[in-house]
């Protein structure tokens, strides 16, 4: 069996799916959020230390290391410059590399990290310490899991070819909306977490008025006019008649989800909208469409935002299994390189942006 460490864990959707895979088991995680940290531990043991990363002095050996830093600073959405002062976690991340000495490591973020400056000092860096580093784009539909979600995802080996996972569901195969929620009441039952809002009397009106199967707030607003209703449309709406199309979306019934995000719950944040039931996507549809099993522990006594900002901030894990089953295979492959901490390889495999 392999180990592995998780630096930024979160709840621990990558550490699930490289224990899925049944090659790795986890030995020690970081994660700053308590509430987070919380929800690892019940997963996976009380090996997570919870803190700030800086803190922690010392690591445990481990073949390989997982984790994405906070992407908050590189995000597109962020145009409030939340979270900056983190944005060089990265940092982190290689102080690890250095003290672990792992035979590989894969780091998780939004695709913007692969065309800034500090991801060409980490490759920089990352190779000094002997990795050869590749970086793609990856679409989580296209490994099963039931939402469109891009991520970048790099890999770093200490010798050999890189690993990639090929491609489990082509476009036109993806996993449905139907097919991830299969099984849950629409009615939502309150049972973990398939909890329903109590949302104002306006909003359901709202709800109400956007078209069953993919309806959008344009739709809405036409629905609300013709219905004496256009009091109920945000006069922020009533001023910007392009773009945002998908707030106050619904989703589609025969599609994956688009991203989801830490606030799904609320609809004016994106296309959050049940297909056909008046109300939000619950918390418990949610993990769905990341493909966490139902057996995977959200605390029921944490605050609804705080498990969906778990849930919104996590690595699919489906998609995680698949990059840790292709690992495996490679490093199950080689016999571990003995290269010195700090040697650069001798091949320089440029980084790679999938379209």
């Amino acid at each position: 069996m392999l180990t592995l460490i998780d630096l930024f864990s979160g709840c621990g959707g990558m550490t699930r799916g490289f224990e899925d895979s049944g090659a790795f088991r986890s030995i020690f995680a970081v994660e700053f959020d308590r509430d987070a940290a919380e929800t690892y531990a019940a997963n996976f043991g009380d090996h997570v230390a919870c803190g700030p990363i800086e803190d922690v002095a010392s690591f445990p050996a481990a073949d390989v290391v997982i984790g994405g830093p906070p992407c908050q600073g590189f995000s597109p959405l962020n145009r409030a410059a939340v979270g900056f002062e983190r944005r060089g976690l990265w940092r982190e991340y290689l102080r690890a590399l250095e003290a672990i000495e792992p035979r590989a490591f894969v780091m998780e973020n939004v695709p913007e990290l692969l065309r800034s400056a500090e991801f060409v000092e980490f490759e920089r860096r990352a190779r000094g310490l002997g990795f050869e580093v590749e970086a793609e784009v990856l679409n989580a539909a296209d490994f099963g899991v039931p939402q469109r979600r891009r991520r970048a995802i790099v890999i770093g080996t200490r010798g050999g070819t890189v690993p990639w996972p090929e491609p489990t569901h082509p476009e036109g195969d993806w996993v449905s909306f139907r097919e991830a929620v299969d099984g849950l009441p629409l009615r939502p039952d309150g049972r973990r977490w398939h909890r329903p809002r109590n949302p104002r009397p306006e909003s359901v009106r709202r709800y109400k008025a956007v078209p069953r199967d993919g309806g959008d707030r344009f739709a809405m607003q036409r629905n609300l006019d013709r219905a004496g209703l256009g009091h109920l449309v945000p006069r922020c709406w009533r001023e910007k008649p392009k773009g945002t199309t998908d707030v106050f979306g619904r989703l589609w019934w025969d599609r994956p989800a688009l991203t989801i995000r830490t606030e799904f719950y609320k609809p004016e944040k994106g296309r959050y909208l049940h297909p056909s039931a008046h109300r939000p996507i619950t918390v418990r549809e949610a993990a769905r469409l990341m493909s966490f099993p139902d057996d995977f522990v959200l605390p029921e006594d944490q605050a609804m935002s705080s498990v969906a900002r778990q849930v919104g901030n996590a690595v699919p894990p489906l998609l995680a299994r698949r990059i840790a089953e292709s690992l495996a295979t490679a490093l199950r492959a080689e016999t571990p390189p003995a290269v010195p901490i700090g040697a650069v390889g001798a091949k320089r495999n440029s980084s790679r942006l999938a379209a």
